[in-house]
């Protein structure tokens, strides 16, 4: 049993499909088949039920899936164990797409300023794949929005943000002194579709206030949120740290009065497996720049 076999054997398990296993590995259909075929002749039982368009677990193969998870973390734990000089190296860090491209990049350059030698990949995906990551130690660290369901995993909240109302210029709402809930409440909002947290985080703070926000449209970009809030398509909210970044004069970003609704984030990581030298100091940089972002009192 190689561990190339039980890497192919995985990302099969993981697609459903030997036709997209076989693309993200790079290595041609009949290859993977292949290898597959001799996985399962040293087992001396299938790993996959073959259906039509799709392949499901057997027995056996689930209880390789789960070894085979195992060994492989233990192999790259000691490799990088081994390798750990706390100054190169590489870290895998993944983020949802509501943070990575507005809190990432200055923190990513402080750090590579300091540790040239080491290696960071940035991986951006919606919270449900990038818990499952971490748990799976293909990425070593997450930056979330909370609440987040990580089972097995350890959550350390970094700090708050305001969500501020996200307005057309020409919005009657623009020059009010005070905006409050009720102004709001009969108003059509511009959301990220289910998929993202920051949606979760808007419709809760106002079902906690007794309403409930009418979508009247739905996209997958932040950067779409606000073009359609600037074609007065309705209204929305966006994170303090998006709004930082927006230099454009077709949107008005304004605070809430009252209770202001927030998003809490943090970092999670999988404590059973290795955490090197290097990752540890990124932790230590991350609360750092963290504690300089926190604009809101916990």
């Amino acid at each position: 049993m190689e561990v190339d076999q039980l890497r192919y054997f995985l990302r099969v398990a993981e697609r459903g499909n030997f036709t997209r296993a076989a693309e993200e590995l790079n290595i041609s259909q009949p290859a993977l088949s292949r290898s597959i075929q001799k996985l399962e002749e040293e087992l001396g039982q299938p790993v996959f039920e073959r259906k039509t368009r799709s392949v499901a677990l057997t027995d056996a193969g689930t209880l390789l899936q789960s070894r085979a998870q195992q060994i492989l973390a233990l192999i790259e734990d000691t490799k990088a164990e081994i390798s750990d000089d706390g100054r190169s190296g590489q870290i895998r860090i993944g983020a949802i797409p509501t943070i990575a491209p507005f809190f990432l990049p200055d923190l990513l350059r402080k750090f590579s300023t300091e540790f040239p030698a080491a290696s960071i990949i940035v991986q951006e995906d919606t919270t449900d794949h990038l818990l499952k990551r971490c748990t799976q130690g293909e990425i070593d660290l997450a930056i979330l929005a909370l609440p987040v369901p990580a089972k097995y995993l350890e959550v350390e909240e970094l700090f708050q943000e305001e969500l501020l109302l996200v307005l057309p210029p020409n919005h009657p709402l623009v020059n009010k002194p005070q905006i409050r809930l009720n102004d709001i409440k009969a108003l059509p909002f511009v959301l990220l579709d289910e998929a993202h947290c920051l949606s979760d985080n808007i419709v809760s703070f106002c079902r906690q206030r007794s309403f409930h926000p009418v979508a009247v449209e739905q996209t997958s970009q932040l950067a779409m949120v606000q073009e359609l809030v600037s074609l007065s398509h309705g209204i929305s909210m966006v994170p303090q740290m998006a709004r930082k970044l927006d230099q454009s004069d077709r949107r008005v970003y304004r605070s809430m009065s009252g209770i202001k609704p927030v998003r809490k984030i943090a970092m999670v990581w999988n404590p059973y497996r290795f955490q090197s030298r290097l990752l540890q100091a990124f932790q230590e940089r991350l609360r750092t720049y963290a504690r300089e972002q926190d604009a809101c009192p916990s």
